[in-house]
């Protein structure tokens, strides 16, 4: 009992105390939940505040633990305006100012109360981008402020709801003899508006390598290599050697590229590909020396397929991504048709998280390539991306490339995938290693040539086998190809009202990635074993025919 008395008492000290008119300044505690239970392992949300100024931090940046990048406010009553810091790093510090209006902040007060750690609190409501926020303020305490922005005004916001489940309130209230300095940098103060503000700060939260920067991928004999890209196949493969950091297990790796035409009309086959080095031979040495310098593999049809499956002494091009340009955005947007706005360009993203194993920590070839005959070509750039998550959850830890055989060498020799016109199809030989489970066969399939026959319009049955035993089958096709239109401007009319960037393909659109699927192959036995895949392919028109571009790469945990 004696307990209870003291404890009260002393918030009805503090409670006194708050409700006096000169009050210097106070610190706010709050934390979260979400659907009624508190969120673990928090950074509870401190907010300073007294009748001149407010400041909105967090706990770990008032200890001086926060890591980078943080950011914090401060709110200036007598101006009505604010500023939002944000500590990119120890050296760079940025920050911008705008005005602290209700009129940006339209609130409907009701008439529901309720008590929050002994106040008396009004409701406010608002709608923000579609959720529903609640704040719960009181006037009983002669400052302002609020866990973030909103409601700054209103009151001093001690709960704020968003959507009915995530709640941030006030847990503890304390009086201050004086308003503390918070997280005073050294670093010189960068002023800049909002929107350069919002990408620096989105930035700073992931690793971006900036692999190519609106290079031109064409045909030309006047194509040549500089100090960082070497050039080959007449100019259209690009190669550049990239230092990446070591990435933790659990982050997430982004490729992304942005293609327009530079004088290319054509839907044309393009690859993001990283070129293993750690065999006798690689790729490099067909680029260097030509297709010839390449491990050949025959299956029985006549035909010699150059650096297109692993072997003891070489590994093929690990893809990474597979995408294919529209008909002719940017260059030929002045073909105009009704109601129909093209786009500038081709943004194309993919995550490739899996291909951490063949990046962390190495100094890699990483290329691309736009099979094009067209002295204008392409202009395309590429980066890659390392985004950290909060947990290290655990990911495939070895990879292994098996077999490509998307010939990017088109234009300096390398044979068309024409090897599945026979039962035996595409068949390697690898070993595995002991100590991994769980393998997957990341697999991209995509057919090509002929006309209405050819396996580009005919849906066509893949069918992957390991150790002679079918493990996986499906018909690759899509049917969305039409949603791209405004990105396929030359894309050809025809009389029945469609365009060909209309038609569907086997696996891939004018204007689009090629989605890997990944195949579920179970706890493989250490020791050799074989894959193959088969493909009914096309017979040849004339002087048309069919082939198929896969590649394949094995992971494993």
């Amino acid at each position: 009992m004696k307990n209870h008395f003291i404890l009260f008492f002393v918030f009805c000290s503090v409670f006194s105390a708050l409700a006096q008119k000169n009050i210097k300044s106070i610190k706010i505690t709050y934390t979260k939940s979400s659907n009624g239970t508190l969120i673990e392992n928090q950074d509870p949300i401190l907010v300073f505040t007294n009748e001149l100024k407010t400041q909105i931090t967090s706990e770990s940046i008032f200890n001086k633990k926060a890591s980078f990048p943080f950011e914090y406010y401060n709110i200036y009553r007598d101006t009505n305006t604010y500023d939002q810091f944000a500590n990119l790093n120890e050296n760079k510090v940025i920050f911008t100012t705008d005005s602290l209006s209700l009129a940006k902040q339209n609130f409907e007060i009701t008439n529901e109360t309720k008590t929050i750690l002994g106040y008396t609190c009004k409701k406010a409501k608002t709608v923000i981008n579609s959720n529903t926020i609640e704040l719960w303020f009181t006037n009983d305490i002669k400052v302002k402020g609020a866990p973030t922005i909103l409601g700054q005004d209103l009151g001093l916001v001690l709960e704020m709801v968003r959507n009915g489940n995530y709640i941030t309130a006030a847990s503890k209230i304390e009086v201050l003899k004086e308003f503390p300095i918070i997280r005073k940098s050294e670093a010189p103060q960068r002023k800049v508006d909002l929107l350069t503000y919002k990408d620096l700060i989105w930035k700073s939260r992931f690793i971006n390598i900036a692999v190519f920067d609106k290079e031109i991928i064409n045909f030309s004999n006047t194509s040549q290599s500089n100090d960082s890209i070497l050039r080959f196949a007449n100019g259209t493969i690009i190669i550049k050697k990239v230092k990446v950091p070591e990435i933790k297990k659990g982050n997430r790796i982004f490729v992304d590229v942005t293609e327009q035409s530079n004088g290319d009309v054509y839907d044309r086959t393009g690859s993001v590909f990283l070129i293993p080095t750690d065999k006798n031979i690689s790729f490099l040495d067909g680029l260097k020396n030509g297709a010839k310098a390449l491990p050949i593999y025959e299956n029985g049809n006549g035909e010699k397929y150059q650096g297109v499956i692993r072997t003891e002494n070489y590994a093929p091009l690990l893809e990474l991504m597979r995408f294919f340009t529209p008909f002719g955005v940017k260059q030929f947007n002045t073909l105009q048709l009704k109601n129909k706005v093209w786009q500038d360009s081709v943004y194309y993203r993919q995550d490739i998280s899996e291909m951490l194993p063949a990046l962390s920590n190495k100094e890699v070839w990483i290329g691309m390539n736009i099979g094009n005959y067209d002295n204008g070509g392409h202009k395309a750039s590429l980066n890659i991306s390392i985004h950290p998550e909060e947990e290290n959850k655990p990911k495939n830890t070895w990879l292994l490339p098996l077999f490509n055989t998307n010939n990017v060498m088109e234009m300096a020799g390398q044979q068309y995938a024409t090897m599945f016109n026979t039962e035996k199809g595409l068949e390697v030989t690898f070993d595995v290693p002991e100590g991994f489970k769980n393998f997957k066969l990341r697999y991209i399939t995509t057919g090509h040539g002929g006309w209405e026959n050819g396996d580009e319009f005919v849906p066509k049955k893949n069918t992957i086998l390991v150790d002679e035993k079918e493990v996986f089958a499906f018909t690759p096709w899509r049917t969305d190809c039409g949603s791209y239109r405004l990105s396929n401007p030359a894309s050809g009319n025809f009389s029945d009202g469609l365009s060909s960037s209309d038609l569907s393909r086997s696996n891939w659109c004018p204007g689009t990635v090629t989605n890997p699927i990944y195949i579920d192959l179970g706890n493989l036995s250490p020791g050799k074993h074989t894959i193959q895949i088969k493909i009914p392919q096309g017979k040849p028109e004339g002087s048309s025919f069919s082939s198929w571009n896969v590649s394949g790469c094995l992971i494993g945990d």
